[in-house]
């Protein structure tokens, strides 16, 4: 058994840039690369596998093709999605349905809980992260007045920090951060407000009011994150998240560090330094941007090197 080596897939955004290039060495397709699809089973940009018996092959056909690399699981779908976002720009404010609402509105697809751990960010950088309405009406009223300043709310955000957002949620990343994002396999974002920017027709990009209020959460609920921390034998383990749709560590790695997973498939991202992964006898170079997947089963392997991962697992 191999771990699986992923080729990611880039998405041009009208808020991207060149820093997964410059950070990350990736050969993006334009100056105005906003996401990398790093680890993505969606079918509007399903990664393939770079190694082994399977290269060649697409994550998604994969996951339908040998169902025992990942527990013979019952999902219909992989259910998780890893991207890394350049906000070269600020993004649109918007908010994502949950799992019921998308089923029925959006042709079956799953709703959208994310959770963004930042990797850099310009000094003094900010993020909207939920809204100041009491009630529905007082939402549709400051949405309709465009009182974007009362409405929204932003805080103040630092490379290391972790934010959990669940679907409902009011949000936007700002101009100069660069982000990990875990999230439900889904590619449904109702806008809310955009600036006023114009697209290459030079026509304003569209926004989803309606299905934006039906799903915004009222009052605003601040979803708690509260990290655990545990040292290993040349690792450091932090537990970000644990919740109904994945759970999320930081692998700080500095010498040679032993795990053993069988239970569980886990998604990998190197976000800093390089090393290597160690299972059976075989040596599996990693390095800042490469990302992969150990299947159920694996059981014990080494991570050996000076790197920094996010990792996941549902």
């Amino acid at each position: 058994m191999q771990p699986l080596f992923l080729q990611p897939v880039f998405k041009e955004r009208i808020w991207g840039g060149t820093t997964l290039k410059e950070e990350f060495g990736y050969q993006i397709p334009t100056e105005n690369t906003g996401e990398c699809w790093a680890i993505s089973a969606h079918p509007n940009g399903p990664s393939v596998i770079e190694n082994g018996p399977f290269a060649g092959m697409s994550l998604d056909n994969l996951w339908r093709e040998h169902p025992e690399l990942f527990g013979n699981s019952k999902e219909a779908v992989f259910p998780l999605l890893t991207k890394i976002l350049d906000a070269n720009m600020d993004l649109s404010v918007q908010v994502h349905p949950n799992d019921d609402y998308a089923k029925v509105n959006e042709n079956g697809e799953l709703g959208k809980t994310e959770c963004w751990y930042i990797i850099d960010c310009k000094e003094g950088a900010d993020m909207i992260f939920g809204h100041n309405a009491r009630s529905k009406e007082e939402l549709v009223a400051q949405i309709e007045a465009g009182n974007w300043n009362d409405l929204l709310r932003r805080v103040k955000i630092k490379p290391g920090d972790f934010f959990y957002v669940p679907s409902g949620t009011i949000h936007a990343l700002c101009e100069g951060t660069l982000v990990l994002e875990t999230q439900q396999s889904s590619d449904t974002t109702y806008r809310v407000y955009d600036y006023d920017r114009k697209d290459a027709d030079g026509n304003l990009r569209e926004l989803h009011l309606a299905k934006a209020i039906e799903v915004t959460t009222v009052p605003h609920q601040d979803a708690a994150s509260f990290p655990s921390v545990k040292d290993g034998a040349n690792a450091t383990i932090t537990t970000f998240v644990e919740s109904e749709f994945f759970t999320v560590f930081k692998w700080d790695i500095h010498g040679k560090a032993e795990f053993a997973f069988n239970d569980h498939y886990l998604l990998l991202s190197v976000i800093k330094g390089e090393g290597a992964l160690l299972h059976n006898g075989e040596r599996y170079e990693l390095k800042k941007g490469t990302n992969l997947i150990i299947p159920v089963g694996f059981g014990e392997f080494e991570i050996d090197g000076a790197c920094e991962l996010i990792v996941s697992h549902t």
